[in-house]
């Protein structure tokens, strides 16, 4: 067993230190709010203005950082496999606290850059939150997210479907009530105030990380699930581990087929949410019902994420794959039709579908069918994916109702696509490696 001279030793708790972990990972995931979409649409309409930037310039600003982010992050996990936890999560944490102070002056730097440019003009604020947006979303919504999940989903193998329920539930309860709690701190600090009190927060959080973040239990001579040793030498692992490289799993079909479906969700929902006052507007529905529409979405993805994540456990991940299909389908189709009583609903319903097996597939899929030794390069290449297809979700939405006066003209293409991921589905089975 390897000895450490860290403050907290996992091998001396008289319970399985995995529980920590899940615990303190899923702290780190809610602490990356302020990189998330959630986190910052409380922000829009006060910062727009400020910088004197249009809704469609901000919100492009917002899709170019976006996309920038995604092409980072399979290097940020190759560190992560590299370097650990604590450091890629410190290294986040840092970045995301620096973003959000220059975030709070982006109005003072705007002003200090037209003066030094000698030239007043919209793209100065759009390049400078275009930066801004970049650092915000690689820092929070790609790798403090990415490096907690990990980190919990090593520590469990038998168990990974129970402990990730209890992340996606408390994620669902934590970005349903965090726009409110934005917005109160707006309403009392102001826009400058608000980000800078979110910063001086993450410094809590960076003390956890340093006590509380672990790698692999094998580290401190603790087994996955909590085993002992006497244990695990007189059962059968329930799962023979594959270790595939980045290369190697981008060679099976279910590495894409799953990122695919991942990456639509990201695509649909961003572009859904970002434009859903506008959308329901168009329906015949006012401001009210569209922005009510995200609780009975969050209550169904809770139950189907609770649900999925306990089954999980014990049935093919196959299943679960069409099934959130399935809810993509329903939910594009719904969309055409909202104006009726049945597309209403089967936006709820299948949004809330996909919404709760994204949280299950995205967080179990690659430990188990790839591995852990090089789990950070693999997911963070699929993070990247669903980054980029966050990215361009919004653009696509405005695009769709400029050409044809209506945002059904999406589930046109949305359909398509579905349709494609379907089909090449069929074969996405659990991948064997071939020198294994």
């Amino acid at each position: 067993m390897k000895k450490t001279g860290a403050l907290i030793k996992p091998q001396s708790f008289s319970f399985y230190y995995g529980y920590i972990v899940l615990f303190f990972g899923t702290i780190g995931v809610l602490a990356s709010i302020p990189g998330q979409t959630i986190g910052v649409s409380t922000f829009t309409d006060p910062v727009k203005d400020a910088l004197g930037l249009t809704r469609d310039q901000f919100s492009l600003a917002y899709g170019i950082g976006t996309f920038v982010s995604s092409l980072f992050l399979t290097y940020a996990g190759k560190i992560y496999d590299r370097y650990g936890v604590v450091l890629s999560a410190f290294l986040s944490i840092v970045l995301l606290g620096a973003t959000l102070i220059l975030c709070s002056y982006s109005q003072m730097i705007s002003e200090g850059l037209f003066l030094l440019f000698h030239f007043r003009h919209w793209s100065i604020p759009f390049v400078l939150m275009s930066v801004l947006f970049s650092m915000l979303r690689f820092s929070g919504q790609g790798v403090l997210t990415m490096v907690s999940r990990n980190m919990v989903m090593k520590w469990f193998d038998r168990l990974r479907g129970r402990v990730n329920s209890i992340i996606s539930i408390s994620m669902a309860f934590g970005f349903s009530i965090s726009p409110l709690i934005i917005d109160g701190i707006i309403q009392d600090n102001g826009w400058q105030g608000a980000w800078r009190i979110m910063a001086a927060s993450l410094v809590l959080v960076l003390i956890l990380i340093f006590l509380f973040y672990k790698d692999n239990p094998e580290k401190y001579g603790l087994e996955v699930d909590g085993h002992s040793s006497v244990q695990t030498k007189n059962k059968a692992p329930q799962t023979s581990e594959q270790n595939f490289s980045l290369p190697e799993a981008i060679q099976t079909r279910s590495f894409w087929m799953y990122a695919l479906i991942l990456s639509f969700h990201s695509f649909f929902v961003t572009g859904f949410t970002f434009h859903v006052v506008s959308i329901y507007a168009e329906a015949g529905y006012d401001r009210d019902v569209a922005i009510g529409i995200f609780i009975p979405i969050t209550i169904v993805s809770t139950i189907v994420s609770f649900v999925g994540n306990i089954i999980s456990d014990w049935v093919k991940l196959k299943i679960l794959l069409y099934a959130m299909i399935s809810g993509a389908i329903m939910a594009t189709i719904g969309l055409l039709f909202l104006q009726s009583g049945i597309g209403f609903y089967m936006v709820i319903v299948g949004f809330g579908l996909t919404g709760g097996l994204f949280a299950v597939l995205m967080s179990l899929v690659w430990p188990r069918y790839y591995g852990r030794q090089h789990l950070g390069a693999i997911s963070g290449k699929a993070m990247s994916m669903l980054v980029m297809g966050s990215a361009a979700g919004p653009y696509l939405f405005s695009l769709s109702f400029n050409l044809s006066n209506q945002y059904g003209t999406i589930s046109y293409l949305g359909l398509a696509l579905l349709l494609v991921i379907a089909i090449g589905s069929i074969k996405a089975n659990s991948p064997i490696k071939k020198n294994a």
